[in-house]
């Protein structure tokens, strides 16, 4: 006897119809699925009762294997290149009869959710999953529909996911056997060959990162936020090692999520339900709220156990670098419910410049802003990524350069006019080096970056004098309390002034060049930004 899974698109007349002969899960609670899991011999329970579970060859996800199918919908509007791969779409048909036939033969486990906290804004997902612990994740990741909400539940998005079906590079148009390749005009997700859990999470933030600035004027934002006590929210946008994750961890204030936001006239809400967080090196006295939150219902991937115990080992790199963990949002104790926010009051780009260079804190005006948003600058020193022996350069177009299915300037102008419109501070914080590049120089005090952040938040350097940067053109502020007034500016604590000031000149036209690729789609306003080279 054949199951049948059909489901209506809300912009479809035709049904999506997948036939298997095995079982169809709809649904399952967590417990469900971690007991099939088991059963399934997918991962191991640790001694907190957390799912441990491996992706297999890939720890990460494949960027040169995740393509956007190329159509009257996305062929001028799409910024193809190296990040957004054209995909044909005779190509992506026959593709997806390969894999529902395939699944035809497979046990699925299937869950409706959605992606958006505002229910405005919305997109009702189905994922179909070969994997029961793929099902959990996503379970955790994306948000969780009410029992009365699933009878009358009509997906707006698919996800097909099965791991163990493999693409033919010659026959099926994929560049190898794995891929994720986006279909925004069948509203569809094909996932194969990849047990990377995270291709689903993010193949979902690419796709609003496509309708909402495209279709609905919503600025989609990688980035984390949260609220204080008065209703005051504040944004943080920053890549890896710039401590995105504990600033915006603040016992006074409630998290409204930590990676992928939409804002709009009137709020910040979470796309997602949960968080997936790094966990290589995590310790109870570093990120407590992390550490309490793996427990039953949330999964760990590609850890391993401490010789003999159920014990994670978090320091365990055997398998990969990239080791996290899967949690809904509220094991987080303060997160916030439902995770909405008003209209943020200040944003804060976070940047571990490891060339001395950048102040610890700067006010940025609308030019700068939108500037520094697409250029997305950080620094990644030794020990953050394997073979980086030196401070490299690095530069993620707004914060998020893999996700964005539209140019760059397109969500930098949406921006700048709601950084406008609303008055919002916008100030960059350097994590950074000071007294010096890395080597030489020291690494910020965390006590000075959150007496800097909380003097932000409180409106505490509102009327304090300020000094521009000479090269960045910033607004330094010249005090701030639990602040030494030197630290504010980065030439002052150089022992070497000429060094500082070549040291300055040299990133200035990093910035420069990077920008390059940019300059045919900014605007007058955007290019306003930009460092001055003497």
């Amino acid at each position: 006897m054949q199951n049948t899974v059909l489901e209506k698109h809300s912009n479809q007349s035709n049904l999506m119809e997948i036939r298997t002969s095995e079982k169809v899960y709809l649904n399952l609670p967590p417990a469900a699925l971690v007991e099939h899991s088991l059963s399934r011999k997918e991962g191991s329970l640790t001694s907190t009762g957390a799912l441990m579970a491996d992706t297999g060859k890939f720890t990460g996800r494949s960027p040169k294997d995740r393509f956007i199918v190329l159509d009257e919908k996305t062929k001028k509007s799409v910024w193809w290149g190296d990040i957004n791969i054209p995909f044909d779409s005779v190509k992506f048909d026959l593709l997806e009869e390969k894999m529902k036939n395939f699944l035809s033969q497979k046990d699925l486990f299937v869950r409706d959710a959605y992606a958006g906290a505002d229910e405005n804004h919305r997109l009702n997902l189905r994922v179909f999953n070969t994997l029961a612990w793929h099902n959990l994740f996503c379970h955790n990741m994306f948000l969780r529909p009410e029992k009365e909400e699933l009878g009358n539940f009509k997906p707006d998005f698919t996800i097909i996911c099965a791991p163990e079906f493999e693409a033919n590079p010659e026959t099926d148009g994929t560049a190898s056997t794995n891929f994720a390749i986006l279909n925004l005009t069948k509203r569809m997700i094909l996932i194969g060959g990849t047990a990377y859990a995270g291709e689903m999470k993010k193949g979902i933030f690419s796709v609003l990162n496509f309708i909402l600035p495209h279709e609905k004027e919503i600025l989609s934002m990688h980035c984390s936020a949260n609220i204080g006590k008065k209703g005051d929210t504040a944004i943080f946008f920053g890549l890896s090692g710039t401590g995105k994750t504990t600033l915006s961890t603040d016992p006074n204030r409630n998290l409204i999520g930590d990676d992928e936001h939409g804002w709009t006239d009137s709020s910040v809400f979470n796309f997602e339900g949960g968080c997936y967080a790094k966990v290589v090196d995590l310790t109870r006295e570093k990120e407590p709220e992390i550490w309490d939150a793996i427990k039953f219902g949330t999964i760990v991937e590609n850890t391993r156990f401490k010789p003999g115990s159920r014990e994670v080992d978090y320091s365990n790199i055997q398998v990969t670098q990239n080791t996290r963990t899967a949690y809904p949002i509220h094991y987080i104790p303060n997160s916030k419910t439902p995770s909405i926010g008003d209209i943020p009051k200040n944003i804060f780009f976070l940047t571990a410049d490891a060339f001395g260079v950048i102040p610890p804190i700067s006010r940025l005006n609308k030019s700068q802003a939108m500037y520094h948003f697409i250029s997305g600058y950080t620094a990644k020193v030794a020990g953050t990524e394997m073979g980086v022996t030196e401070p490299k350069l690095t530069f993620s177009a707004c914060f998020g350069a893999a996700f964005l299915p539209l140019p760059p300037t397109e969500y930098a102008t949406l921006f700048g006019e709601k950084m406008e419109k609303h008055e919002v501070n916008v100030w960059l914080i350097n994590t950074g080096w000071t007294g010096g590049p890395y080597g030489t120089g020291s690494r910020m005090k965390l006590s000075y970056t959150r007496a800097m952040i909380t003097a932000a938040l409180g409106g505490n350097l509102n009327d304090v004098a300020y000094k521009k940067h000479p090269v960045f053109g910033f607004d330094v502020p010249q005090e701030c309390e639990n602040v030494p007034s030197v630290v504010l500016n980065p030439r002052s604590t150089w022992e070497d002034k000429n060094a500082y000031d070549l040291q300055a000149e040299k990133l200035a036209e990093a910035f420069v060049s990077n920008f390059k690729q940019f300059e045919d789609f900014a605007t007058v306003d955007i290019l306003k930004g930009s460092p001055i080279i003497k």
